[in-house]
């Protein structure tokens, strides 16, 4: 008897030694703004309740959960951009498919002659009173001998302020300190010395440029601007009277060919190529022309 009654409280003892200490339970809330506090009591409380922190892996340990947790947050994070990307495609193609189809661009047609307007099948405008265009920051006109420019300044503007510059065959005007209003390669030449500008009034320049060659009307006043119609130029006949008999007549025999072209009759010098062709058929009877090709 009293050897199992020894045995019996050697047992209880081994039980009661053997068993696990109570464990403490876990007290503490994450508060967003301070995560690592967070962690620093989660870890005080795996020192004391385990031998966590005794194991020699530790290190190896912490950075597997970590990185656990790292790669987690970024399939997450991957997972919402592709499903936001989804989203928006979808969302534009619904868009697109609501939007009506836009009708294909209406041609202009061209339109008939009107001053300062495109002609219809050309590149030309009708010229202005003076025989010219209206541009958007300037105007010109011309005679046969000459080109007037008229450029409008803001008011008060001094002449030291103005730039006017003009070549054989070129010219570039405007304020200093300012992108020129007129710059570019002339029509023709003009005669330099015969070339001067003005200030009118403070208000605008006046350019006047002397043609070198007196018998041609300008298309243009700077390489790439719009052509004038030179065949409705119309030349103020008050002046025609002020020419050399010469000059006059050539201006005369200019008239004239235009308004015959308008027209579409002969010009002067047709008619002077059919009249001999008259002459010499009447003084050669003999001479079959019906089937002559005459150009």
């Amino acid at each position: 008897m009293a050897i199992l009654s020894e045995f019996e409280e050697d047992n209880n003892s081994k039980l009661t030694t053997s068993a696990p200490p109570p464990t403490k339970p876990f007290n503490a809330a994450l508060d967003p703004s301070n995560p690592l506090g967070f962690l620093e009591k989660v870890f005080e409380f795996v020192a004391k309740e385990s031998d966590f922190f005794k194991s020699d892996s530790l290190v190896s340990d912490v950075n597997a959960v970590v990185r656990m947790v790292r790669d987690k947050v970024e399939a997450e994070g991957k997972k919402r951009k592709e499903v936001k990307a989804e989203g928006n495609v979808k969302v534009e193609k619904k868009i697109k498919e609501a939007s009506p189809v836009p009708p294909p661009p209406a041609v202009e047609k061209e339109e008939k002659v009107v001053e300062g307007k495109v002609e219809e099948g050309k590149g030309s405008r009708a010229p202005n009173k003076g025989n010219g265009l209206d541009m958007e920051k300037y105007s010109w006109g011309q005679s046969l001998q000459e080109v007037n420019i008229t450029v409008p300044v803001p008011s008060g503007t001094k002449s030291r302020f103005i730039t006017c510059e003009i070549k054989k065959q070129y010219i570039k005007v405007g304020l200093k300190g300012q992108p020129p209003v007129i710059e570019g390669d002339l029509f023709h030449p003009v005669k330099v010395e015969d070339c001067f500008w003005s200030l009118e009034d403070q208000k605008s320049i006046s350019i006047l440029l002397t043609k070198q060659n007196q018998m041609e009307w300008w298309k243009y006043l700077v390489k790439g601007e719009p052509e004038v119609d030179t065949q409705k130029v119309e030349p103020e006949n008050s002046k025609l009277s002020d020419l050399d008999p010469e000059t006059r007549s050539t201006v005369e025999k200019m008239m004239f060919d235009q308004r015959q072209k308008q027209m579409g009759l002969p010009t002067s010098d047709e008619m002077q190529k059919q009249d001999i062709l008259k002459k010499f058929m009447s003084e050669h009877p003999e001479m079959d022309f019906s089937r002559a090709k005459i150009n």
